[in-house]
């Protein structure tokens, strides 16, 4: 099998969304078969979308795109016989399904939850992690609880469960919403913001990397992340599903979560 590899993200508008890319197959044309009977959407590769930067599930690390999202990606591609090529798109685009329908790529890996509602635009794979709500503040704050937020700027991503979580559970503060991770932990870092709500995975991540600031609650929503397909992709879904499965069964999967996170999954 060829060695995966992962491109240098392309950015795209939002306006760009329903402009099929260079190369990719889409508005009505044939994709391109590949192993097992997966169709693709350009011939001898996996075409992700993903959203950047979301460390440490995808972010960029020199020319590289590097994160647990990724080399997960990449045993479903060394699967399928094919190379992964990562697209950087805006989250909604993802979630939405904009990008499937219009042919951007094959498959969306973003730290993404299964809900109910994105099921209705997009298929998800089986879940491949657990995850939760957390805040993020500066220490000095001493904010440590939704209490601590009244008349306060909470900061939240775009289209995100987090955007949700804090709309509809943080009262008395004023949300204000940007359009990825890293400007909403930025803000944090200078107090442009009081606090940012978002995934506990990435913001841990950041807390620990950046000294002063902390994750001082986190909520749990039992949420789980999937890998996102066009609707009725059952192939390719099935592929990654049997890829999630043998991962899990021979240790791969610990093993890239323990390259990421620090340790091994928790077993509860």
């Amino acid at each position: 099998m060829p060695a995966t590899r992962r491109s240098i993200p392309i950015v795209l508008g939002a306006a760009a969304l329903a402009v099929v890319l260079a190369g990719c197959g889409g508005g009505g044309e044939e994709a391109a078969p590949a192993a097992g009977g997966v169709e693709l959407v350009t011939d001898g590769q996996l075409t992700t979308c993903t959203h950047l930067p979301y460390e440490p599930f995808q972010f960029q690390e020199g020319a590289e795109i590097v994160g647990f999202d990724v080399e997960m990606v990449d045993l479903v591609a060394a699967k399928l016989g094919v190379e992964q090529q990562i697209i950087d798109m805006p989250f909604d685009g993802i979630q939405s399904g904009a990008a499937f329908d219009s042919g951007q790529c094959d498959i969306g890996a973003a730290a993404m939850t299964i809900t109910e509602e994105r099921k209705q635009n997009i298929d998800f794979s089986d879940p491949y992690f657990d995850a939760t709500q957390a805040l993020l503040v500066q220490e000095a704050t001493g904010i440590t609880d939704p209490a601590g937020l009244a008349g306060k700027k909470v900061g939240v991503q775009n289209s995100t469960t987090g955007q949700e979580y804090a709309q509809n559970n943080i009262t008395g503060a004023e949300i204000v919403v940007f359009e990825d991770l890293g400007l909403l932990t930025t803000a944090v870092q200078t107090g442009t913001v009081d606090a940012g709500i978002a995934d506990n995975g990435p913001l841990l991540d950041f807390a620990k990397k950046n000294p002063g600031l902390a994750v001082t609650a986190e909520f749990r929503t039992d949420e789980q992340y999937g890998f996102g397909v066009r609707k009725g992709n059952t192939a390719l879904l099935q592929a990654i599903n049997e890829t999630i499965a043998a991962a899990r069964a021979d240790g791969t999967y610990d093993r890239i979560y323990e390259k990421w996170f620090g340790q091994a999954p928790s077993q509860g």
